[in-house]
């Protein structure tokens, strides 16, 4: 059993050690000028075009970024001018109920005058017709109760 090791050595020993990790022959510049040639073609037929493709798309959304803040920026200016001058119209809006509410106060306290200042002339019209109608009641009166106190008196007096 010892001579197995031994044997197995000096069998090793006199054959030559062919196809290890690495060959030092005519297959290594072979392997390294086909991987140089990989990888220019690669970089012709995949890298360049993928690499142009991002950067289009990375140009496109940076140009997208920036049209879309400036869009943000001129809606935020319009939505406060547009908030401003809704402001301002409802201002004057309310300033205009408002004078509208006092004009039309002013008209009716008017008329009401108007027409307390009618009635007092039809009141005072119809006292003093009222009057004259009482005083001409009084003298027809007057009159008539004269002549019958006469007439009374004569067949008083007459009989």
């Amino acid at each position: 059993m010892i001579n197995l090791p031994i044997l197995f050595a000096l069998h090793a020993s006199n054959t030559e050690v062919q196809g290890g990790l690495f060959d030092f022959n005519a297959t290594l510049p072979l392997m390294a000028l086909q991987f140089l040639a990989l990888t220019t073609v690669l970089n012709f037929l995949f890298y360049k075009p993928v690499s142009y493709v991002l950067d289009e798309r990375d140009e496109y959304i940076r140009n997208s970024l920036t049209t879309a803040s400036a869009s943000l920026l001129k809606a935020n200016e319009l939505t406060k001018k547009y908030e401003q001058e809704l402001a301002e119209s409802r201002k004057r809006a309310q300033s205009i109920i408002k004078k509208s509410q006092q004009e039309a106060q002013e008209i009716v306290s008017i008329k009401i005058r108007e027409a307390q200042i009618d009635a007092e002339k039809l009141v005072t019209e119809a006292y003093c017709q009222l009057n004259t109608q009482k005083e001409q009641a009084l003298k027809t009166l007057e009159t008539q109760v004269d002549t019958l106190s006469d007439q009374i008196k004569l067949k008083l007096l007459g009989n």
